[in-house]
């Protein structure tokens, strides 16, 4: 019985001792050595005394990261990846929410991790990394180890400005990767060409269906982004032959034609979720890598990562949709009416999901937790557990899902989930500022704010300081008042509109 993620690691260390497992520009490990390393990781852990608590990671992305991962693991506890660039503000606010016990360092991010500390030791994984493995201790720890025990925190926006800690423990992680394993056939000769963050849930493919299935998870270097042309060159000098992207990023290659003067024999499975794919790039994308499976994925963070998908199998225009599929095998997909009725056929309502990919719900925030994952209100015989996405669905002749959009203030932009709420609380927080509110239009963040004493410039500094730069507004613009509607809130659907006329002067004015 597989109950620990580790027993999927030290099966292909078992078969492939010596074969690569993850890798970088800068090197690799084999699974001999990730087993090896990652176990003189969880020794020193398990000095700490403790079970299933934190250990945030704050390395430059890198081999050595997912080495910790794994040892935080071997530990019995979870890891909570931070983002090295993320502002101090931000990580102050992670710990405070998870109070991990230890934090994971590199020599270039020791003083930052220090600054946020806050009373936390820092250990250098250089250090630990070479701790003498007590194997005694460790199987001590996995003996008590249980399949609903957490594996990591992935912390995604937070609508009150506090990010929100979604946790998901082994038995989602195991159940996920054999369903990636089994429906895409990875295998010990796939390349994974890793482009997504590791504290974005769409990096738990990549890792888990590595270790799973025995291949290679390459880092593919941050700085080639931006020059498709070297991305694509690097990429079969790597023989990379399966990503998972965000569409952002596959747009910008197509964009770019370096498709046009770049073959790529060697990629074979094209995975992409995170925000709505273009038909008219991933035409592009078919046109001239005509051979490979393309698939689109759809889930947030609380369901692991994925819980539809569609396998793209015909031709769409380039104005077309595409459609979001089905559920994923051992998946239950329920799409609810406003009155919590199941939707008739071809009517939209909410994508609820049920099943073994449901995280355990969010750290320490048992209100969060228990508004967003609730009883099935379809089953009132017996306890039966659904995350409600809050994304709007339909079901097309085919069978297939159809995403239409969400129904609160959350946005997913360029493969992140943004909460407009934790925008407008950052802005919010400047004492000069009497009033803000954000709107998502056109790929473009807005955000309007009122205050006689506040610039512009001191605003958008402020705001800089505190979140990371995926959540920075295009778009600045003062009002002098806000339009209200009959409750005497922000109208918001008035400032769309404004926006979008071009009046957004007189409707600051009415």
């Amino acid at each position: 019985m597989i109950k620990n993620v580790l027993q999927l690691l030290e099966k292909s260390a078992d078969i492939y001792p010596e074969k690569r497992a993850f890798s970088d520009q800068e090197g690799f490990v084999t699974y001999r050595d990730t087993v090896s390393q990652a176990k003189a990781v969880g020794t020193y852990l398990t000095g700490f005394g403790r079970q299933n608590s934190a250990v945030a990671i704050m390395l430059d992305k890198s081999k050595e990261t997912l080495v910790s991962f794994m040892g935080t693991v071997y530990s019995g506890n979870f890891y909570v990846p931070i983002d090295e660039n993320m502002p101090e503000d931000r990580v102050k606010k992670i710990f405070g929410v998870v109070r991990p016990f230890m934090i994971i360092a590199d020599i270039k991010n020791r003083e930052k991790a220090e600054s946020v500390a806050d009373g936390v030791p820092v250990a250098l994984y250089g250090d630990i990394a070479v701790t003498k493995a007590e194997e005694e201790k460790l199987r001590e720890v996995r003996a008590k180890s249980i399949d609903t025990d957490p594996v990591y925190a992935l912390f995604t926006s937070g609508s009150t400005g506090v990010p929100k800690g979604v946790v998901c423990c082994h038995r989602s992680v195991v159940d996920y990767s054999d369903w990636l394993v089994e429906t895409f056939g990875f295998d010990s000769r796939t390349v994974f060409g890793n482009q997504t963050p590791f504290y974005f849930s769409m990096s738990v493919l990549d890792i888990y269906a590595t270790i799973r299935s025995g291949g290679e998870l390459h880092i593919l270097p941050r700085k080639y982004f931006t020059f498709p042309m070297k991305l694509l060159v690097y990429m079969n000098e790597k023989q990379i032959n399966a990503i998972y992207w965000v569409p952002t990023m596959l747009c910008l290659v197509a964009n770019m034609r370096a498709l046009e003067r770049n073959d790529m024999p060697f990629l074979k499975k094209i995975l992409f979720a995170g925000e709505s794919m273009p038909v008219k790039q991933l035409n592009i994308w078919r046109k001239y890598v005509p051979d490979a499976l393309y698939a689109n994925l759809f889930g947030p963070t609380e369901i692991t990562d994925i819980g539809v998908y569609y396998i793209v199998d015909r031709e769409f225009t380039d104005d077309e949709s595409l459609p979001i599929g089905r559920a994923c095998d051992n998946v239950g997909v329920l799409i609810l009416n406003g009155e919590d009725k199941e939707a008739a056929a071809g009517e939209m309502g909410e994508l609820c999901i049920r099943g073994s990919f449901l995280a355990l719900g969010y750290y320490n925030d048992e209100t969060k937790t228990n508004s967003s994952f609730v009883q099935n209100p379809l089953n009132t015989q017996y306890p039966d557990l659904i995350y409600r996405t809050g994304d709007i669905v339909s079901v097309n002749e085919r069978g297939e899902l159809l995403y239409h959009g969400r129904r609160d203030f959350q946005i997913k932009r360029q493969g992140n989930r943004i909460e407009l709420g934790e925008i407008e609380a950052a802005a919010g927080g400047m004492s000069e500022v009497e009033a803000c509110a954000c709107i998502y239009e056109k790929q473009k963040i807005i955000l309007f704010y009122q205050g006689l004493g506040v610039s512009q410039e001191d605003l958008q500094n402020m705001v800089e300081k505190k979140l990371p730069s995926y959540m920075f507004p295009d778009i600045y613009i003062k009002l002098p008042r806000f339009p209200v509607n009959a409750n005497g809130k922000i109208d918001r659907k008035g400032l769309r509109e404004g926006y979008l006329s071009g009046e957004i002067r007189e409707l600051g004015n009415v």
